[in-house]
């Protein structure tokens, strides 16, 4: 490819291979009959990244302006090139996981984060399955490459390439890989875990690239309940047309809003873990798994 350069190769090849990578799992899918992929949930995936794709063009030009600006007050530059693009992709990652911790941790992003995890099925086209507006807020966390000396055009790039990894990932095909890669990386495995809607397995492994950022803070978990993964949300809605699906969430969230007591309650039910109530009616995921362990340690205790 003469006329490209070694970043747009990279990009391209790397999507031909995603491209390549799904029909080949679509088609042995159905030949051995997994009934890994479903015509309307495709098709939802292919919606849902559609359109965030046309927000990303929409306001691509201020989150290059925004980072090219910011870029202005950097604290020190990196001149090795090797050392540059390490910590670029490697601090790039530890953010991504920050923004995706926020999204399952704060119910006011929870409701525009959910539409990533709101399908019940697992395969390549669920990774295109967007969380749609992330777009408009995705940059102000992304702020400290800037000010860390990184350009506008490495940080896009670093995160392309971080998402198209991260696009491969999601597949129920058992990949063979060696053990030291699993203790560094995210694998197919631990994103499984991800997209779970086991009790044990609700907020898990929220890594893009690396895996240690769950390691370190507490949110790891192997693949390793005696029962199937299911997949999608621990409710879901009733509605999954091409518009509720996107504003579903924030309906439950406006009308937990509206029937709070208080403001304080009002603003918690915003900044709150989603499950969490005012009055205890539901509950959050690490409520849920303190008593999914109590209740299997009495049964252990029971025999």
């Amino acid at each position: 490819m003469p006329h490209l350069d070694h970043r747009q190769e990279t990009a391209v090849i790397l999507i031909c291979l995603l491209v390549v990578l799904t029909i080949c799992e679509m088609w042995f899918s159905y030949r051995e009959n997994r009934k890994y992929y479903e015509k309307r949930d495709t098709l939802t995936n292919i919606y849902l990244t559609t359109l965030a794709f046309l927000l990303n063009l929409v306001v691509n030009g201020s989150t290059f302006f925004i980072l090219s600006y910011t870029y202005q007050f950097r604290l020190f530059q990196i001149n090795n090139v090797i050392f540059y693009w390490l910590v670029l992709v490697v601090v790039q990652d530890f953010l991504y996981w920050a923004l995706h911790y926020t999204g399952h941790y704060c119910r006011l992003f929870w409701a525009i984060h959910v539409t990533l995890h709101s399908s019940e099925h697992f395969n390549f086209t669920t990774g295109f399955r967007s969380t749609v507006f992330e777009p408009l807020y995705r940059v102000f966390f992304y702020l400290p490459l800037a000010l860390m000396g990184f350009n506008a055009v490495d940080i896009l790039y670093a995160y392309l390439i971080t998402q198209l990894y991260g696009n491969m990932v999601h597949t129920q095909y058992n990949v063979p890989l060696p053990k030291w890669y699993g203790l560094i990386f995210v694998t197919p495995s631990h994103h499984r875990v991800h997209h779970a809607s086991n009790i044990p397995y609700l907020d898990k492994n929220m890594g893009m690239v690396l895996i240690i950022w769950d390691r370190i803070f507490g949110t790891f978990r192997e693949e390793n309940l005696p029962e199937p993964v299911k997949y999608g949300l621990t409710h879901q809605p009733d509605n999954t047309g091409p518009v509720n699906i996107l504003f579903h969430e924030w309906k439950a969230l406006l009308g937990d809003v509206k029937k709070a007591p208080t403001l304080k309650s009002k603003l918690q039910y915003f900044l709150n873990p989603p499950g969490w109530s005012h009055d205890g009616s539901t509950k959050t995921a690490r409520v849920l798994q303190r008593e999914y362990e109590i209740t299997l340690n009495n049964e252990v205790d029971d025999l």
